[in-house]
């Protein structure tokens, strides 16, 4: 698979914007509630570079890429939050974690109303700027769907462990170690196991694809792109 310095830049640009303030965003509203770890650490910024982990970010999408994975993930530096600090732990870790989804939600919601803008755009640089939009729109539906599933340490699974029962928090919130291997192995290895055994084992990607499907459809709706 071939990329130019085009692709690049129409898909690059509108990733580094989305991680940059879905991770800028997590770290903002721990500090307004009460947690300033993320703050004296440089994390409330909008500088990329402060928020890019060179594997997450750069090396395991690119390896999916290349590889023809059914569904591309990769994973920014995690902000660090001690959440002991907050105040309301339980609470405010809910509103911590929908923090970073909400705002891809918001970048989505800005990149769809910004496509009623390109009339106004000069002509040399219209597909560009199209591409850019349409682009930053199916990163952040994306990037909203994806961490919102209810496993630790996504976003959704943060989400789930502050409002469960304790009795069903605790046992959630320990699996936050193996996080990360639970979704590769969901993700990738599943539907890997499955095409050998000529078996459709692709279930959360399917899941996933549809959840994405009907967020770009609300957010085209709302803005009247439909």
């Amino acid at each position: 698979m071939n990329f130019s310095l085009y692709d690049v830049s129409v898909w690059v640009i509108p990733l580094l914007i989305a991680i940059t303030f879905h991770e800028a965003a997590h770290g903002f509203v721990a500090w307004r509630l009460g947690d300033d770890t993320a703050l004296k650490l440089g994390r409330v910024s909008f500088n990329p570079l402060k928020h890019i982990d060179p594997f997450g970010t750069v090396i395991l999408p690119a390896v999916l890429l290349m590889a023809h994975s059914p569904f591309l993930f990769g994973y920014a530096k995690p902000v660090p939050v001690n959440f002991r600090n907050l105040n309301h732990p339980r609470l405010d870790m809910v509103w911590v974690a929908l923090a970073g989804p909400v705002t891809n939600i918001l970048l989505a919601l800005a990149a769809a109303v910004c496509l009623h803008a390109l009339p106004f755009v000069p002509a040399d640089y219209a597909k560009w700027v199209a591409d850019n939009l349409k682009n930053s729109l199916i990163i952040n539906a994306v990037l909203a769907v994806f961490n919102m599933m209810p496993i630790p340490p996504l976003d959704g699974g943060r989400v789930a462990v502050g409002l469960l029962p304790r009795f069903l928090a605790f046992p959630l919130a320990r699996l936050e170690p193996y996080g990360m291997l639970i979704l590769i192995g969901a993700l990738i290895l599943l539907p890997l196991l499955g095409a050998q055994l000529g078996l459709n084992l692709d279930v959360i990607s399917t899941i996933l694809r549809t959840l994405t499907g009907y967020v770009l459809s609300a957010v085209l709706f709302l803005t009247g792109n439909t």
